[in-house]
């Protein structure tokens, strides 16, 4: 049976495939079924949705799609899965020790440059996959080869996923499909993506240990639109010093629901009979501190997933001149985006190319994160041409202009010259000689 008949089935089939017995204790999380329903393996995953999900304590349920509902996490995985998804993945060669050449005549730099499966682009397949590992801890693509190539790479929703380390150490992976069918898939067939591991075997996801700081923001979300709803008045109570009859308490009402719907009453002020008063029963949001609050859980949430606050927005206490930020932006390339390529190189490493090929190997260039400073990146290109690093012709390969005539020259660095054999001109002025008194 081939890989595309396992994982999406044959129509009509209605029989699912049997679980080998050593797969009993091999169940992925509860996951969505096709009917928009919840597919419950255990009861412990049963007790889960009864209760509502992942309650937090500020009582909001928290998932992945609901975490991304929160600016502060929609806008750290945007930065994160756009610069893994639009830095451009180069498949090279080594030629020898010191030479490296593009390998763009392999099947695998099709695959990673231009196709990725037959519906995804490849910032699309690359963006969806960082995602899923921000999101779950974990990213998943089916293989599928053909006469030994890799031909595609299906990506798999990571909660129909289960990963297990077998006793020889292989890694073992069951998919079940939208019909409950468990399709059994070896290490070699999977493309996996792990970060933060406590097994070595899975990831951990980011949303599981920052579940209380989204929670807080979901809820502090929930109580500024609630309060807004109803005209920025927080409740109270009304004191009647004699009782009212069912009549009364309906006029009433409908006359506090008129005032408190906005439009022409927003403003004005509630006037109350028969010595009737008010008494405040909730704080207000800024006897809570509503607004210091949700800035404190946006720069958590930024926290946890490794972004500078500046680049969510939040410039309050820093300052978007000088070295400040730039140094933040270099930290961020530094500390949290290289742990996400080399994550991407070494997994296409072990996946992708085969141990029969050392010298292949992908590799993301960094270099393009300084494409939107024209500043920086010619004076980088002037100063690597001063020192000789790079020549005229490879300056213009990066800015993508095709060579010109006699650009395949290596300056000498200046104050600097070439050391000199018998019989061989240096690239540079004749050494200075000593003078010499009369």
């Amino acid at each position: 049976m081939s890989l595309w008949s396992r994982l999406f089935g044959a129509r009509g089939s209605a029989a699912p495939a049997a679980a080998p017995q050593s797969q009993s204790d091999l169940q992925p999380q509860a996951s969505l079924s096709s009917t928009g329903g919840t597919v419950v393996h255990t009861s412990a995953e049963l007790e889960q949705v009864l209760r509502g999900g992942s309650a937090t304590a500020a009582g909001v349920s928290v998932s992945p799609e609901t975490a991304l509902t929160v600016a502060a996490v929609h806008a750290c995985v945007r930065i994160i899965s756009g610069a893994v998804a639009t830095l451009p993945l180069q498949l090279r060669r080594r030629i020898d020790d010191r030479t490296r050449v593009d390998a763009s005549d392999d099947p695998l730099w099709h695959l990673l440059r231009r196709r990725p499966n037959r519906w995804q682009t490849p910032s699309q397949f690359r963006r969806m996959m960082q995602t899923h590992l921000l999101l779950r801890g974990n990213a998943y693509a089916m293989i599928v080869r053909s006469r030994g190539q890799v031909r595609e790479l299906v990506p798999l929703q990571p909660d129909r996923v289960a990963c297990r380390q077998r006793d020889d150490l292989e890694l073992e992976y069951v998919y079940i499909r939208r019909d409950g069918v468990r399709v059994q898939l070896g290490q070699s067939e999977m493309f996996h993506l792990v970060g933060m591991t406590l097994d070595g075997v899975t990831g951990v996801s980011v949303i599981t240990h920052a579940r209380e700081t989204i929670g807080l923001s979901l809820a502090m979300e929930e109580h500024g639109a609630s309060t807004f709803r109803n005209g920025a008045r927080v409740s109270g109570v009304l004191r009647h010093p004699g009782r009212l009859g069912q009549e009364a308490v309906a006029n009433l009402k409908a006359g506090l629901d008129e005032f408190r719907s906005g439009g022409e009453q927003e403003g004005r002020h509630l006037i109350l009979e028969e010595g009737m008063d008010y008494a405040r029963m909730a704080m207000t949001a800024e006897d809570a501190q509503w607004i210091e609050s949700r800035k404190f859980t946006r720069a958590d949430i930024a926290m946890f997933f490794g972004v500078p606050p500046h680049m969510i927005g939040d410039t309050e206490k820093s300052t978007s001149w000088g070295t400040g930020i730039e140094q933040q932006s270099i930290g961020f390339v530094a500390y949290t985006l290289e742990d996400h390529l080399t994550t991407w190189e070494e997994t296409i490493a072990r996946d992708l190319i085969p141990e029969a090929r050392p010298d292949l190997y992908a590799r993301f260039n960094r270099a393009a994160l300084v494409k939107g400073d024209i500043k920086a990146r010619w004076e980088a290109y002037v100063k690597g041409l001063q020192w000789g690093v790079w020549s005229p012709n490879e300056i213009r390969t990066l800015e993508d202009e095709n060579p010109r005539a006699g650009g395949d020259v290596y300056y000498p660095p200046p104050n600097m010259t070439a050391p000199r054999t018998a019989g061989q001109e240096g690239n540079g002025p004749p050494p200075e000689t000593e003078e010499r008194e009369p």
